[in-house]
């Protein structure tokens, strides 16, 4: 290695100090608020709907994005059901099944699936924990 004159070591430790609160301040990213159990809407037995935001879409197919999260309780089935809207759906805590018409699958948390409007999903929470799905509703323009 080099030497290192006055002038790159003043750098590098200007450099490093600008740095070091950035990496200071990020914190990993979180599961799921934690829901109490009046929360939201119940839309089915043990399962229910928070609306968390709304904000616009610059993807010219949608006006706007809809999040919400849905809370299922542990061992609640969401039957089959025609979607209205395209989603992106993250789970944010907990393990579950989909159905969908053609294929069943296990997720868990922090992986993610896609619903096409006009197909059909259902999910059961099959931990032993309470499970959030953090739903992006893509509203079409």
């Amino acid at each position: 290695m080099g030497t290192m004159n006055r002038r790159s070591a003043i750098a590098l430790g200007v450099t490093a100090a600008a740095v070091t609160p950035l990496f200071a301040l990020a914190t990993p990213a979180r599961a799921a608020k934690q829901y109490g159990p009046t929360e939201g809407k119940e839309v089915a037995p043990g399962i229910r709907v928070v609306e968390v935001g709304t904000g616009n879409s610059d993807i010219p197919a949608y006006k706007s994005i809809s999040i919400i999260d849905i809370v299922f309780q542990p061992g609640a089935v969401f039957p089959e059901t025609v979607m209205d809207n395209d989603m992106v759906c993250t789970i944010a805590a907990g393990e579950f099944t989909i159905k969908k018409a053609d294929k069943e699958f296990k997720l868990k948390e922090g992986e993610m699936y896609t619903c096409a409007k006009g197909k059909t999903d259902g999910a059961t929470n099959t931990s032993s924990v309470v499970g959030v799905h953090r739903i992006a509703i893509l509203m079409p323009a």
